[in-house]
């Protein structure tokens, strides 16, 4: 066992929190679970599964102040931070290599850890339309790193030291199903309409995007993102995304799951940003 304190974000998450925190479970010292006012099983399944419970009800749902919020009241004593979702999960071979890692470097630099995982849509994995593997830095040492206060594409950022990556995937499956999924991307679609505008009014855009406290890969996605991308026509720029995803990065290699996420999550969901961005500039917000 490592000295984390895992903190997981919930919000009806019936179908995925045992999975998770059984995943998490043999290898860390504390499981913290957040909920924002689930009505369904999440918060007895977790509190019979041992994790401790706060419940904060925000809305709007914004994750990195609800994770904030997680790590202001949870009363940290442990070495590591976890942050990770509920509808992702360690494996064997994952766990077994974060654990090593935490406790290799108690005392050393490395200050945080980036976890690789396979996503899996609708039943299959997604290996193609530069999906795989999905990186995220979501283990760092308290008082080392913290999480990026925006609205959307928020990520754990480290105040100082190095980063390393594990070399095991870990999965991203959530088994809510496609509605729920439509109904989550809906929601993130307001949430990055709403860092669009935050970070487009900022006098200094590289402040704005939080570019220089990322981890390289994070900082040169975001720079494509905010540089390349939000500076090409809107709707064009979801279809261009799209046939880069589907054509030129092979998603198509993905069969019939492929073909519905990539053009659900590539272009739909930035066409339904951008028709969010066009609602809001027509009313001069």
């Amino acid at each position: 066992m490592a000295d984390i304190t895992a903190i997981i974000l919930t919000k009806n998450e019936e179908a995925n929190i045992e999975k998770c925190i059984k995943s998490i479970k043999p290898i860390v010292k504390r499981i913290v679970v957040v909920d924002s006012g689930s009505t369904d099983g999440t918060v007895r399944i977790a509190s019979e599964l041992g994790a401790e419970i706060l419940v904060n009800e925000m809305k709007p749902f914004l994750y990195a102040k609800q994770f904030l919020y997680g790590m202001e009241h949870a009363h940290i004593d442990t070495k590591w931070v976890f942050r990770i979702d509920a509808d992702e999960e360690l494996t064997q071979q994952s766990a077994a290599e974060i654990e090593k890692l935490c406790n290799e470097n108690e005392e050393t630099d490395v200050n945080g850890i980036v976890v690789r995982f396979e996503v899996n849509f609708m039943g299959r994995p997604i290996r193609h339309g530069g999906v795989y593997p999905l990186r995220k830095l979501l283990l760092f040492k308290y008082g080392k790193g913290t999480i990026e206060d925006r609205c959307m594409d928020e990520h754990c950022i480290l105040f100082e030291g190095r980063s390393v990556e594990v070399s095991c995937d870990s999965l991203h499956h959530d088994d809510k199903g496609l509605s729920a999924w439509i109904e989550k991307h809906n929601n993130y679609s307001t949430r990055e309409m709403m860092d669009y505008f935050n970070s487009t009014r900022a006098e200094d855009a590289d402040a704005a995007t939080g570019m220089q406290k990322l981890d390289s890969k994070a900082r040169f996605k975001r720079f494509l993102r905010w540089k390349i991308y939000y500076r090409l026509p809107a709707g064009f720029r979801a279809y261009a995304y799209y046939f880069y995803r589907y054509y030129i990065r092979l998603g198509f290699l993905d069969g019939r799951e492929g073909k519905i996420f990539c053009f659900m999550q590539a272009y739909w969901y930035r066409f339904l940003v951008d028709a969010k961005i066009y609602e809001e500039s027509k009313k001069g917000k």
